[in-house]
Order: C-alpha cells, then structure tokens, then sequence
C-alpha cells in the first residue's frame, strides 16, 4: 500500500534567494515593505525579486508610484555589500525605462548614487555608472547629471576607474557635455581625454574622441584642444583601425578647427591628406565627418589651396543618397571654389 511522503527538497521552480511575489497588485507593495525590514535577508530576497521585476515598465511605473525609489535610496546606505550591490542592479535596469529615467529626477536619485562613486566593490561602481549612462541619455537627465555638480568627479573618475567603467564614464559624460562642459574644462577634462586618446582599447579612444567633440563645442574648449597639444594625436587618429575611432576624430577637429588657431594647427599637424582618404571610407559617418571637416580647412587660404586639386573627391560625394553627405560636400564645393 502506497504512503504519502513529503520531499525534504524544494519544488525546482523556487528560488531560495527571491523572495516570493504576491498575486497582482499587491507584489510591489509587499516587496516595498519587506524593502524596510530589519531583516537582512529578507531586504537581500526582495531586491532579488525586484531585479526580474524591473525589466517590465509597467512594473517600474508602479514602483515609482508607490514610493520604492525612496526605499531603495535609503538601501544605497546599507552597510551590506549585497543589498548595495543588489540594489545599484535594481536602479541600473530601472534607468533602462523612461519612465524609471524620470523617476529618477523627481526623487533625487543621481545625488543618493553618487554617494557609491568610492565604493570598494566594483560590481556595484558598474552598476551605479551604467545608471548614470542609460539616464544621461535623456536631455533632462544629462543636466540633471550636470545640475547636481557631479561632472568634476566623474572627471577625476575616468582616469582611475577599471576600463569597463571608464567606457561607461565617458558613454555618460559625452551627453552631458553637450548640456554644459564649463565644469570639464575647469576640471582639466581636456588633457585626461587626451591620454586616453592613446589608450590600447579601442571604445576607449573612440569615446574619448567623442567626449572631445561635446567639450569642443564651446569657444573654451576648442582653444584648450590646441593648448594641450591635442590635434596631432586625432590627427593620428584619423588612420585607426577602427571606423568609429576615425569618424569621432573627424568630428573633433571639425568643431575645433572652427576657429583659426585650430584651422592652422590642423594644417601644420597634416590634417588633409588622412581627411582626404576618409572620403572614401565605406561608414557613412566617417565620409560626413571627414567632409565637414576638409571644409573648416578650406576656409584657410593654404587649405583652400591644397584642396583645389581634389575636388572631384567631394564631386562623387554628392552623387551619395545620404542627403546630410550630399549637403555637406556642396558646401565644401563652394567653399573651396569661393574667390575673392
């Protein structure tokens, strides 16, 4: 006769480390509440919860509603290195959703997150600056990044950080620099991007490179791109391996040759010639980058002279269907052919 037994195992679809979700409406309140405990393990099994609950915006529009931002800004505090690291998680997939990007501004997350910028586990550091990238993707959130004075530590941070943090430091400062790059260049963001220009991996010098088209905008800092020397290397840097390296390049001398002290220093470190053979790349931003900036260069009389010969290069482009392409080599045409 055949008796009942009770495993002494867990049925193989509970996770002993998630806290179990209540029925509908009532699993983000519950989870906010076990947020609050004074219980390690049930605040470590309920941000294990919210990390697969938090890919559903749905989801995260409800825990923005019912206050969980403010719980989990208090657990940023927590002297647990898994309740920090857990709940930078919760946060980073939070910022992957608009809605989370906004809640992120209406309760003052970005100053609480700032509080881990030292902290000793680097998984939480990662977590806490692909936070920062994901909401510097937001106009609103690049000046809140800005309006919160965080731009001089993130700065000093990307000189010193480990290089997968250091890509997401400059995937967020690129943005925010576009807002406002005075607190950068007081900050010296110039001659540190600089040297990571010459970095061995190559989405370092390509963001680098980018950062540098942002904090090249203003007047400020495209005369400290030439007075910390720093055209002859993107010069160099035309004739990477990597098209995306060479197209950011472009753009920074582009913009920094706006001026005239950029233009000559352009044409003393060489700029043409690698321009020039840009124009052929097959990535269509490179050929745009590359255009505009032989157009800067054209504006100077020995640029207009050399670029005479070559015109027919720019002829070909505005056979392209890209009509950005096509706009920006008329535009070199009639700058090079322009005659006093």
């Amino acid at each position: 006769m055949a008796s009942a037994r009770i495993s002494m195992y867990l049925p193989p679809d509970v996770n002993p480390t998630q806290a179990p979700i209540a029925y509908g409406c009532r699993a983000l309140p519950k989870l906010n509440k076990e947020l609050q405990s004074e219980h390690l393990l049930t605040r470590q099994k309920a941000l294990v919860a919210l990390c697969d609950l938090m890919h559903d915006p749905e989801y995260v529009y409800e825990a923005v509603n019912i206050g969980c931002l403010e719980s989990l800004k208090a657990l940023l505090k927590d002297s647990d290195d898994v309740v920090r690291i857990k709940t930078t998680e919760v946060l980073y997939i939070m910022a992957t959703h608009n809605v989370g990007r906004n809640g992120f501004l209406e309760c003052d997350v970005i100053v609480a997150l700032s509080s881990l910028l030292s902290d000793p586990h680097p998984v939480c550091r990662m977590n806490l600056h692909q936070a920062y990238k994901h909401l510097a993707e937001l106009p609103a959130g690049a000046q809140g990044i800005v309006s919160s004075g965080l731009i001089p530590a993130l700065v000093w941070k990307v000189q010193r950080e480990e290089e997968d943090i250091q890509e997401l430091i400059l995937d967020t400062l690129a943005p925010c620099l576009q807002v406002d790059a005075t607190e950068a260049l007081s900050s010296h963001a110039v001659p540190f991007l600089k040297q990571k220009l010459l970095s061995t991996n190559d989405d370092i010098r390509s963001k680098a490179a980018r950062a540098l088209i942002a904090i090249s905008i203003p007047l400020e800092g495209k005369d400290q791109v030439c007075q910390y020397d720093v055209i002859p290397i993107l010069v160099h840097l035309l004739k990477d391996k990597e098209e995306e390296v060479q197209a950011n390049a472009a753009g920074a001398l582009m913009y920094t040759a706006v001026t005239t002290e950029g233009k000559y220093a352009a044409l003393d470190a060489e700029a043409i010639p690698p321009l020039l053979a840009l124009l052929l790349s097959p990535k269509s931003k490179v050929r745009l980058n590359a255009a505009k900036a032989l157009t800067m260069l054209a504006e100077a009389p020995e640029g207009r002279k050399y670029l005479q010969s070559h015109v027919h290069a720019f002829r070909v482009l505005e056979a392209e269907h890209n009509e950005a392409i096509q706009r920006a080599a008329q535009i070199a045409i009639s700058v090079i052919e322009w005659k006093p």
